[in-house]
């Protein structure tokens, strides 16, 4: 299966290896859903593979894939408490 180049595996899950905690969107995630670090993103990225989930959380807006995908694994209520409490990395995040 091919990238949809959509957006949401770089906003919905967390990435410890850039520290970003999940349903935010990541740093490095251009305004065109893109990488802007691609030549030197971490192998977690690099290893990265779409899969079915990809075709499962299809919508027109970012923000529409973002709540399939949290939802489908049962995330939303976790990511919800990640953004109203401001936290800014998974350290943050986890200190609860």
């Amino acid at each position: 299966m091919d990238c949809t180049r959509c957006g949401a595996c770089c906003v919905a899950p967390d990435i410890a290896a850039l520290d970003k905690p999940l349903g935010l969107r990541c740093p490095h995630l251009g305004a065109d859903n893109l990488c802007t670090v691609y030549e030197r993103r971490p192998q977690v990225c690099r290893d990265y593979q779409p899969d079915a989930v990809c075709r499962l959380i299809e919508a027109p807006t970012l923000e529409e894939r973002v709540h399939k995908y949290l939802a489908l694994f049962e995330l939303t209520a976790e990511a919800d408490d990640v953004r109203q409490r401001g936290c800014y990395s998974m350290r943050h995040a986890r200190r609860g």
